[in-house]
């Protein structure tokens, strides 16, 4: 199997590219500096992005393209040119996916594109499924709806992947919320009671290639665990298995001061499920928080 990835030198991409890697897959990693990345067996370095690049002519026969690309949102604070710059990335690459695939002789039977439970909005009572249908509310779920809706020109299956909070061991969101209780500082953070909806990057890439295997999954997939839980059970969970304190908060106030309408990132949320990917008999390797945060601190 031929699959293409765009953003696979990222995180997520990354474990991704590992897994399809283990399965006998043909890898191609759209990236835009080729020249500056080591050779790996497996895997083809495609240039683009770059006014003249045709990747189209080196992914003849590939059977999945992987849209992951797109400014990281804690990239720095959201002032009114970062927040553009958030959006255009997104839509940008998207666009170009969406022309590459048009441009092949040989059209892909699947894109997964990259997408997020921003898309719910904020809320601290309600759960969501894939079934909810919502208007944006706030900038993150504004640029998730637009970013959807370009993916969705493909004329081709296409699923998106509304990724929670990705943990890892090395990187994302885990190394920072770890660092306070290493520390011996950690504690909520505003009130603590905002939802989390996560996943173990792991399950992610098992996840996508689950989706990309079965034919009958479409459109919006939660790649969330089946246990959401509020930040503040969530740093319990990181102090008991570090046996740390968990017991200098962070007011929301400091927050907001320190990190602008990026803050939100910490102190809003929205309860998850993943009804589509249990439905479609997806196994989560980490389901609870307490196993996925043994097995990321076991492999530090």
């Amino acid at each position: 199997m031929k699959i293409a990835i765009a953003g696979g030198n990222g995180f997520i991409g990354k474990a991704m590219c590992q897994l399809f890697l283990e399965q006998r897959c043909q890898v191609y990693i759209l990236t835009r500096r080729p020249e500056r990345l080591l050779p790996q067996p497996g895997v083809t370095y495609v240039s683009w992005m770059h006014e003249g690049d045709q990747p189209e002519q080196e992914l003849e026969g590939v059977d999945a393209i992987i849209n992951l690309a797109g400014l990281s949102l804690n990239s720095g604070r959201w002032t009114a040119a970062r927040k553009a710059a958030l959006l255009e990335s997104r839509l940008a690459t998207t666009k170009e996916i969406i022309r590459m695939i048009k441009a092949l002789k040989q059209p892909p039977s699947v894109l997964l594109n990259a997408s997020a439970v921003g898309y719910y909005g904020i809320s601290r009572d309600r759960t969501f499924t894939e079934q909810d249908v919502v208007e944006p509310t706030d900038f993150l779920s504004l640029v998730v709806h637009q970013w959807e809706q370009e993916a969705l020109k493909s004329g081709i299956r296409t699923v998106l992947m509304r990724l929670g909070v990705v943990l890892g061991a090395d990187e994302g969101a885990f190394p920072k919320m770890m660092l306070p209780y290493k520390l011996f500082v950690g504690g909520k953070l505003g009130s603590g009671e905002q939802p989390l909806s996560w996943i173990h990057v792991e399950d992610a890439a098992r996840a996508a290639y689950h989706c990309m295997m079965t034919p009958s999954i479409q459109g919006a997939v939660n790649f969330t665990a089946p246990e959401p839980v509020t930040m503040g059970q969530f740093g319990q969970a990181i102090a008991a298995q570090m046996h740390r304190p968990h017991y200098f908060p962070v007011p929301g106030a400091v927050l907001k001061l320190a990190l602008g309408e990026m803050s939100l990132l910490l102190l809003e949320g929205q309860r998850v499920m993943p009804e589509k990917l249990l439905a479609n008999e997806y196994s989560f390797q980490y389901p609870t928080v307490a196993e996925a945060i043994k097995q990321l601190l076991d492999k530090r």
